[in-house]
Parts: C-alpha cells; structure tokens; sequence
C-alpha cells in the first residue's frame, strides 16, 4: 500500500530531504576518522578497515537498485525508516567488534544494506517527483548542499568522541544520530507533492525546460531495458564510476594520507570537515546552475577540478595552508556532481522509474567506491604511500571530464531504436538524440 497522497510546500519537503541527507552522508564521512582507532583496538592494518568500507559500498551500490523500486512502489518514507534502523544497527555491530569479521558484517554487509535505504539517492528521487518541473534541480541541489552540513558538523564532533569515548563509544553515538531519519520523512511520502505539480508517470518539462519521457504504460523491465540500451545513459553510469572512486577514497583514506605526510591529526581532521564545508555552496550552485546551463558541461568543469585538486596535493610542500586549501578546494565539487547526474537521469527517462534507474547509475559508483576504498589502503600497505591512488585519481578526473562531453540530456524516446554505438543511419538520422 502507498503512502497516502497530500499536498506539502517545497520548503518543508527540500528541509526534510536536507536533513536526511545531512545525516546519512555526516555519518559515513565519519568512517575515515576511526581508521587509525580501530587499527590500535583490533590490531588489523589499513587495508583490512579498507576492504570493510568498500564491501560498505559494494552492496550499498547493489542493494540500491531494490532499494529505488521499492521506493518507487511504495514509497519513499517506509523505506527511510526501515533504511535508517538497518544502518543504526550496522554501526552497532561495528561498536562491538573484536576482529575483521565483526567489522565487515556491521560496517560492511549490514550498514551497505542500510545505507541503500536512507540514502541521497532515494531522497533525491522522492524531492524530484514532488516538486515542480522548473525548480527541481534547484531543489535537488539545496537538499545535496544542505546535507554536506552533516559532513562539516559530524566530522570534528566525531573526533571529539573518539578522544573521549573511544571508537566504541562514538559509533553508538553515530547509531542514535542516524536514527533522527525517521523523525522527518513523513514530508518525503510518495504521493506528498506541491499543488500543481505534475503527477510523477505524467510527462513534463524539466528544468532545461526539455520535455522528459515518461511513458505511461511501460513496465519496469522495459524501461530498464531501453536504458541499458541506450549510449547515453551508459556514459553517466562509466563517469560516476570515477565519482565514487573519488569521494570514497578520499573520505575514508584523506586523515591517514595527510598524518602519513606529516600533517597534525588536527589538520587532517579539519580538511576533511572543510570538504562537507565547501560543498554546501558546491552543491548549491550546481543545482542552480544546472536549471541554465547544460549539466554534462558543467560535470566535465567538476571533474577537471578534482584533477587539479588531487594532483596539487601530492606535488605541493607540506604545509596546514596546502592541505585545508585542498579540502575548500575539493569541497566545492565534491557532490556538486550528484545533482547533475541526477537531473540527466530524470530529463532521459521521467519520474515514473527515476529511483530504479538512479540506483543503477548509483551501483556504477558505488563499484567505484569499492576500487577506491579497498585499493586505496592496498596500495598504502603495499608502498607504504598513497601517491600512486591520487595519480589514479587525477588521471580517472581526466577522464570522466571526456567522457561528460559525449552525453546527451535529450529524452530517450520510446522504441526509438537506438544503438549503443550512437553511429547515425546512412540517410543521416541521429538515433541517440541531438545534443
């Protein structure tokens, strides 16, 4: 049965899809502070807490698929709560670990599993079917901005749990913080949209003022199927890929590369707090940018700025200015790349399946996030450095900034028999869209 339908005001909507997000992406920002900590408790190395943070992604990218169609069907805010209690419960399990297989059940299996579900994807696919057309990327992007707040906050106030209530301790205050989810989803009902706006299997313009495609009589398995079918759409998922290579190994692996370098902890905590800092207007900005400008453009900007990003890191002294300049830096593209991507999405496809295909987008990142996490502290052992990771880094940035420049925003027709190659008929007719 789905939620029941009401009419709500964008502000209270956007507010409580900003706090959501402010919470689930503070807590998992946290997870790079505890490296250090649990290493000393359990007497693993980095690549042990790596691997638990990138099974973490792994099937927080699988489970989100589910997660978006159940959303879909059901709607958003039953699978917030449940997502929220799941993810609660995760860390717990972390907070009472005694070796590897504690950590990669809790904060691995259980907290993926959780996360799919009180994520930034279900919530951004809840604020895009409830607000209208022309102010949904400014929308998505004021919920991205705003939960980046979560980040900043929960960052330096975790490291002041961790020095005085340990690592155990503080995963069991994270565990009731994220739990605040369930207080505020009933906004995010599916069904709970502003007067006027169009019903989500309903086509419209959006924020391009592009008709998006939304067919009314598709299954989910056909829309699927045109979606994996289609060039385009394939190309977002191979960039955000990169995205989730970057901010996962950035977030867990940042403290331990500056301390490695010479930089205080002090430091190293606040670059990390500065990146959630600087992304609110990051964010913001992206969101308001993307209602003018074309998004795969933009995108490339963002990824061609991480590149610099990375690359000054390793190239410049050793100095507190380098390192908090790189988190400002950073900051300002950090998530600004997710209402973007998820704006692309709605404008090929429509709303009716927006939380299914975003999920699929998603599990490309979150594929990412696990070559990210799990090679980043490989390496670390390995070399005893992470220099080579940030090359990586900046060498995938170039490449995603490409590969933005070959996608198309246009609608996806239906039956529009188009070729993954994108490569136009003989008479001429382009199959994949006009850009």
């Amino acid at each position: 049965m789905r939620d029941t339908p009401r009419h709500s005001p964008m502000t209270t909507i956007v507010v409580a899809g900003s706090i959501i997000t402010a919470v689930s992406l503070g807590v998992r920002a946290t997870m790079g502070l505890f490296t250090d900590a649990i290493d000393v408790s359990l007497g693993i190395g980095v690549d042990t807490f790596g691997l638990t943070i990138a099974l973490q992604n792994l099937v927080w990218g699988l489970s989100q698929p589910l997660a978006g169609a159940i959303a879909d069907r059901f709607g958003a805010g039953r699978v917030l709560i449940v997502g929220a209690a799941v993810y609660a419960g995760g860390l717990l399990v972390m907070a009472t670990a005694d070796g590897a297989t504690g950590l990669h059940t809790g904060g691995g299996l259980i907290v993926g599993l959780g996360m799919s579900a009180a994520s930034f994807a279900v919530v951004l696919s809840s604020i895009g079917k409830l607000v209208e057309p022309n102010q949904r990327s400014m929308a998505l992007g004021i919920a991205t901005a705003f939960g980046s707040f979560g980040h900043f906050l929960l960052v330096p106030l975790t490291r002041v749990f961790i020095d005085l209530l340990g690592w155990r301790g503080s995963m069991v205050v994270l565990a009731a913080v994220t739990m605040t989810i369930a207080a505020v989803v009933r906004p995010l009902r599916t069904g709970t949209r502003i007067a006027g706006a169009p019903e989500p299997d309903s086509p419209g313009p959006d924020s391009t003022g592009t008709t998006t495609s939304a067919p009314d009589h598709e299954s989910l398995g056909q829309v699927t199927g045109r979606a994996l079918r289609h060039r385009d759409y394939l190309l977002v998922n191979a960039a955000f890929f990169v995205c989730g290579f970057h901010v996962t190994f950035v977030g867990v692996h940042l403290p331990k590369s500056l301390t490695d370098a010479g930089y205080a902890t002090s430091i190293a905590t606040w670059s990390l707090a500065l990146i959630g800092l600087f992304n609110i207007f990051g964010a913001f900005s992206a969101g308001v940018l993307g209602v003018r400008f074309n998004k795969s453009r933009l995108l490339s900007i963002i990824y061609t700025t991480r590149a610099v990003a990375f690359v000054g890191l390793v190239v410049l002294p050793v100095t507190p200015a380098v390192a908090l300049g790189f988190g400002a830096l950073l900051g300002v593209v950090w998530l600004a790349s997710v209402p973007l991507t998820s704006g692309i999405v709605l404008g090929q496809f429509g709303l009716r399946n927006a939380g299914t295909l975003f999920g699929f987008v998603f599990l490309s990142h979150q594929v990412g996030a696990f070559a990210g996490a799990y090679g980043g502290g490989w390496v670390r052992e390995a070399t005893g450095s992470y220099d080579l990771w940030w090359w990586l880094a900046a060498i995938l940035s170039i490449g995603a900034a490409a590969i933005h420049f070959a996608i198309s925003e246009r609608p996806v027709p239906r039956d529009s028999g188009e070729r993954i190659t994108g490569i136009q008929e003989s008479a001429g007719q382009d199959l994949v869209g006009t850009r």
